[in-house]
Formats: structure tokens, sequence, C-alpha cells
């Protein structure tokens, strides 16, 4: 009986040792999930969010290219050029007729030919066929400062005869390279978002948490304030605070000023939530645990509660990006916001309140609102899937 049920027992040992393992490994996974830590979690879902990580890069890519907007412009923002008033985008080619009837690689745009039209008499841009203006890469042009400290005159990207034309995204009522102005306008537009946001961010967090953790009359004062807040109307009062700016400030004096009202009215939501979780934080055990520990109030509240909030905090403020930037936007597109010579996304969308200028260069209206619609959007699917990932144990 024991001969017998040997090949019995060694096939039942190898099945509890051997095989029984190779089924687990796809769920190796997910005992590593459990044990892993929460910001490895959270990194985990949010790349599986293929959306959210796609929104993700363009808003780093936004970013870098504010970061060196100088080098990356094929031209300074306000350098103007008046024989080329509205000329139209030209397209980039990268072969050209060869001497030998052949096509040679050769980077190129087509120049312009200047035509009048019968009925308006007036002069219009056409794009000339024949004639080709060489481009390259790591060119010669305008000196700059980067980031206004090192000297230097190489752009990535320029025509090599300086005195030719090239206007990849057309050019304004004062013949300025749009492409120039818009990636200038990148660094004024999502800096001004970051930096309203963190002042937004400051005030929520430190009044929530007051407001949470106290309780009592502290909270009932703090909460009458921000309903009073949250009561005004938000575009009249930013209009009439941008209103008041004296006109004889330095663009950056504005530009704080700006970002400073922009973000008076944005953290009234953020310090809700926050008083909220603190009111369900501070009765738990951990919580206890410090105060039996000597742990002082602040310790408590920086320390050991706000740090399980962080999450959803980061979510938070990413969602409220866009908010910040649409709202710079508008200010500057009804003039009472930044103003030339400064360049943002909403200067630029002044030229679209001329219903001729847009007529007849409509890519003055198409490129400025492509790029706020796009770091809007970006900035939401990020948001949405940071806020997913916030809670890994949710299933």
């Amino acid at each position: 009986m024991l001969a017998d049920n040997r090949p019995l027992v060694s096939s039942l040992a190898s099945a509890e040792t051997g095989p029984a393992i190779s089924p687990l490994k796809p769920g190796a996974s997910i005992a590593s999930d459990a044990a892993a830590g929460q910001w490895t979690l959270i990194r985990h879902r949010f790349f599986r969010n293929k959306v959210a990580a796609f929104a993700g890069c363009i808003i780093l890519l936004l970013y870098l290219i504010g970061a060196f907007a100088e080098f990356l412009a094929p031209g300074l923002p306000n350098a103007s050029r008046p024989q080329y008033t509205f000329a139209p985008p030209q397209r980039i080619s990268f072969f050209a007729p060869g001497a030998d009837g052949g096509r040679e690689f050769l980077p190129h745009v087509k120049g312009y030919r200047i035509e009048i039209e019968p009925q308006a008499l007036r002069r219009t841009f056409v794009i000339d066929e024949n004639k080709v203006i060489p481009i390259g890469f790591f060119v010669d042009g305008p000196a700059y400062r980067l980031w206004g400290l090192i000297p230097m005159t190489t752009h990535l990207m320029g025509p090599l005869d300086s005195r030719e034309p090239m206007y990849l995204l057309g050019s304004d009522r004062l013949g300025r390279d749009l492409l120039s102005r818009l990636i200038y306008g990148t660094r004024i537009s999502m800096s001004i978002g970051l930096a309203g946001v963190a002042i937004s961010l400051t005030l929520g967090i430190v009044f929530g948490a007051i407001s949470g953790f106290y309780g009592g009359w502290v909270d009932t004062v703090i909460q009458r304030v921000i309903e009073i807040v949250s009561a005004m109307p938000t575009i009249p009062l930013w209009l009439g605070l941008a209103a008041a700016i004296p006109l004889t400030w330095s663009p950056l004096s504005v530009y704080f000023v700006v970002t400073l009202i922009v973000s008076l009215l944005g953290w009234t939501g953020l310090a809700r939530e926050v008083r909220g979780r603190f009111f369900a934080l501070r009765g738990e055990d951990f919580v206890t645990a410090a105060r039996l520990d000597g742990s002082r109030e602040r310790r408590i509240i920086f320390r050991h509660i706000l740090p399980s909030l962080t999450s959803h905090i980061l979510a938070v403020v990413t969602l409220a990006v866009p908010t910040m930037i649409v709202a710079e936007t508008s200010l500057s597109f009804l003039g009472v916001g930044l103003k030339p010579p400064v360049v943002s996304w909403g200067v630029l969308l002044q030229d679209a309140q001329n219903v001729r200028s847009v007529a007849t260069a409509p890519w003055l209206l198409i490129w400025p609102s492509l790029a706020v619609v796009t770091a809007v959007l970006s900035f939401n699917f990020f948001g949405d899937g940071l806020r997913d990932a916030a809670d890994p144990y949710d299933s």
C-alpha cells in the first residue's frame, strides 16, 4: 500500500511545491501592490491611465518650452518687420530641387510674393513657390539672455540668412513672429497658473487646517469668511481689482499683482475640503497617540494629519491650475490684466477683438486659442488621473 501510494504522494508534493507557483506569477503584482507604500501605489495606478500619463507629458513639454523660451523661439517676441504685416504661415519642406535635376535634402520655407486684391485694392501676401529660404538648426540669430542671465545668440531653428522672413505660424499686424510670441507667452501663462495656485494652496491649507482642527468659534469665524468670499462674483471682482492697477507700474509688478488677484478667490474650496478631512481625522487613534506622547498642536497638524491629505491636495491643486490660466487669459483679453510689452496667451488673443484682423489673419485667433485649450484639457485629464490614483486602495 505504501509503495502504491508513493507516486500519488510524490505527485501531490510536486504539485504543492513546483507547478503551483507558476499560476501565481500573474498575481505577483497584486501581492507586491498590497505591500507597497502609498506613493508607489499612486504611481502604479496613475501610469495605468494612459490618457492621464499622456496629458502629463504634454504639461511637462509646455513647461520645458516656457523654461527655454529664448532658445526655442526663432526670434524676439517684440521684433517687428512692418513690411511683412499679416504674412501667412509658411510650411517647412525638407527637400528641394538639386542642380542635377534631382532632389536634395535642404530644409527650407518658401518666400512671399506681394499681390494687390482688385476689389479691396489692398496688399496681400501669397507663397512664392520659386523662392527658397534655407533654414537650419542651432543657428545664430538675435541676441538674448537665457533666463535673463546668460547672453546667447544661438536659436534652435531659424533662417540661415537673418534678413529673410520665416513665419511658421504667420505674423501679426506689426509683422511680429507669432511663433516666437506664442513660445514666450507660454512662460507667462503657465507660470502664472503655478504662482496663483501656490498662493491659493497656502491659504486653503492654513485656514482649512485651523478651522477643522480647533473647531468652535474659530471654525465659525473662518467659515463665515469663506462664505463671504465665495459669494462674491468672480469676474466682476477680478475686473475691478485689475482695473485699479496704476498704469505707471512696471510689467513685473503688474505680473505679481495679477497673480495675486487670480488667486484671491481660489482658496475657499480647498479650505473646506481640508476642514472636512481634519474633522474626520482629528479623533483617530494616531492623533490621540500623538497627543498622549506630548506632541504640540502644530506638530500634530503638519506632521501627522496633513501628510495623510497630500495625495488629495495634489489632485485638487492640479485641477486648479487651468482655472488660474483661464482667469489670466480672460483678464488680459479684456485689457485689464497683463499688457504689452509683456507677452501672454491672453495678450495675444487681444488681436482677436478686431474682426477685420481675424478675417485677414485667422491664425491670430487659432494658435493662441489652441494653446489655451491644450493646456486646460491636459491639466484636467492629468488632475482626473491623479485624483483617481490618489486613493489606490479603492478598487
